[in-house]
């Protein structure tokens, strides 16, 4: 037979777990809305106006949501030419 003290510390201990489980659950969902208005309010880092992505297709802006990446044809009407002729590295 266990005695009281021994139940209580166990209750104690699924408390403790209990309490950073929800803790862990509500950081992780402030951080989600966080993430999700960051996501619905972007905007062009270089400009500071939302990017416009009428003309683009479905797998760009997929590209765009999760990789950030700015396609190449929409990178060329917003920004000047490179002085570098568009090489990366070499001699």
């Amino acid at each position: 037979m266990e005695n009281n003290e021994d139940i209580n510390n166990r209750e104690s201990k699924i408390d403790n777990k209990t309490i950073i489980l929800i803790a862990i659950i509500a950081v992780l969902a402030i951080v989600a809305i966080f993430m999700a208005f960051k996501l619905y309010y972007s905007t062009n880092p270089l400009t500071g106006k939302a990017i416009d992505t009428s003309g683009w297709t479905e797998n760009e802006i997929m590209n765009y949501d999760m990789h950030g990446t700015i396609p190449a044809r929409a990178q060329s009407r917003s920004s000047a030419p490179s002085s570098s002729g568009g090489m990366v590295g070499g001699c």
